[in-house]
């Protein structure tokens, strides 16, 4: 059978139903990865969503460690088209990126390259003239970088946007005045994690997009997963849409223009394209301790770098408003990921504490929860929800998922 019939059939089985029933994620073609199992409820949810005119449509999925629980389709993947989202539907993930950015360069650690106590002049020497708002030697740190801790100007404007590496980012960043005294506070802030793409360039030999694919895109079988997608891979592209303020209808949006071009960098805070079947192998990778198929990515203390707060006792995260409940102490922040300590009412609570994780500006998520033993994958294509962590959609799908899980 050919490649395109076994997306058919896969599709297809996806949007009939099949047999509810577990099946491994490693044993099925992972570009095109469905399960036959789906957790009651969650279909319902996230039509209720696209009834609301939140979302046109999603793929979901839940596993654990070694199987798919959940895998559905719902609605349609472009509205005007007509077409049916489909498990190999294509998705700009956003900050989702950053937690491969982060695995990245804790394998280097790993292998004793680097350290994430280390200087950020130690590979990138021109950060060693960076000075803080108060003049004094900004000695930003690995660990502050990606905590999103380091006070770290922002790369804008036409420099940026002309920019075709990592490398002619630097001197951008560099040139913008910090933010604020390193590890007085937390603000998310994406150059840092950028910086961070750059170091695992310098210190591999390899670009980011380069090391990212061999080192952790093929062994995981993420075939989908890119920053630079081929023409055929952006015919499963879903298309992004933007809910209408005045009308409450959903809007076709062009894809965001630095992100994807072959002329562009391939930018660790953000640049992926990926799959929910893609995803949910890094997910399990994860959840498995930094192994999957008899495969190490990650050592016990690196993991423990990535899943546990880095921040002590700041406030961090995205849900630090009166908005959404003044949240900042119920987050701490690993290496690239947040991880919730408390959780709360709302889309945490239905999670376990030291769930980790992040989100995309798309409305995408990804959220390992270890003491369940599950993680939870959203892809939907949403560019103006007025915050994607806190989304609606992110809270039905997750609720449905646990509830069907705990009558499990």
């Amino acid at each position: 059978m050919t490649s395109a019939r076994i997306a058919l059939t896969l599709a297809l089985c996806a949007t009939l139903g099949a047999a509810n029933q577990d099946r491994p994620l490693a044993n099925q073609d992972h570009r095109h990865a469905s399960s036959d199992a789906k957790l009651p409820g969650v279909g319902a949810a996230m039509q209720a969503m696209i009834e609301r005119n939140e979302i046109a449509g999603a793929v979901t999925a839940v596993v654990t460690k070694d199987k798919v629980i959940h895998f559905e389709t719902t609605g349609l993947a472009d509205v005007a088209a007509k077409r049916a989202m489909a498990p190999d539907n294509l998705f700009w993930i956003a900050s989702m990126t950053k937690p491969v950015t982060g695995v990245a360069v804790l394998m280097l650690q790993d292998e004793g390259k680097l350290n994430v106590a280390d200087p950020v002049a130690k590979y990138l020497p021109e950060f060693a003239a960076l000075k803080t708002p108060s003049g004094k030697p900004a000695n930003l740190t690995i660990t502050q970088i990606l905590t999103h801790t380091s006070g770290l100007g922002e790369a804008s404007g036409p420099a940026a946007q002309q920019a075709k590496t990592l490398a002619d980012l630097v001197p951008i960043w560099l040139a913008a005045p910090m933010q604020y005294e390193p590890g007085a506070q937390w603000k998310y802030t994406q150059s840092g994690i950028n910086a961070g793409a750059r170091i695992v360039e310098v210190v591999s030999g390899m670009t980011f997009d380069v090391f990212v694919e061999k080192r952790i895109f093929q062994p995981l079988g993420m075939t989908s997963t890119t920053f630079y997608p081929t023409d055929a891979q952006r015919t499963r592209l879903a298309t992004a849409y933007a809910k209408n303020k005045g009308t409450g209808l959903l809007e076709a949006v062009p894809p965001r223009a630095e992100y994807g071009p072959r002329d562009r960098p391939p930018q660790g805070n953000g640049g992926l394209y990926s799959t929910a079947p893609d995803y949910a192998r890094f997910c399990q990778m994860l959840l498995s301790g930094g192994t999957l198929d008899g495969r190490r990515y990650l050592s016990a203390e690196a993991m423990k770098l990535l899943a546990t707060p880095q921040t002590a006792d700041l406030s961090t995260g995205f849900l630090q408003a009166d908005t959404y409940g003044n949240r900042g102490a119920n987050y701490g922040w690993g290496i690239t990921t947040s991880i919730l300590r408390v959780p709360h009412p709302g889309v945490a609570a239905m999670l376990s504490p030291g769930t980790y994780g992040h989100g995309g500006a798309w409305g995408t998520q990804a959220w390992i929860d270890p003491v369940k033993g599950v993680a939870y994958i959203l892809m939907v294509q949403r560019s103006n929800f007025p915050n994607s962590d806190a989304s609606d959609v992110r809270g039905a799908f997750q609720q449905a998922a646990a509830d069907a899980l705990a009558k499990k």
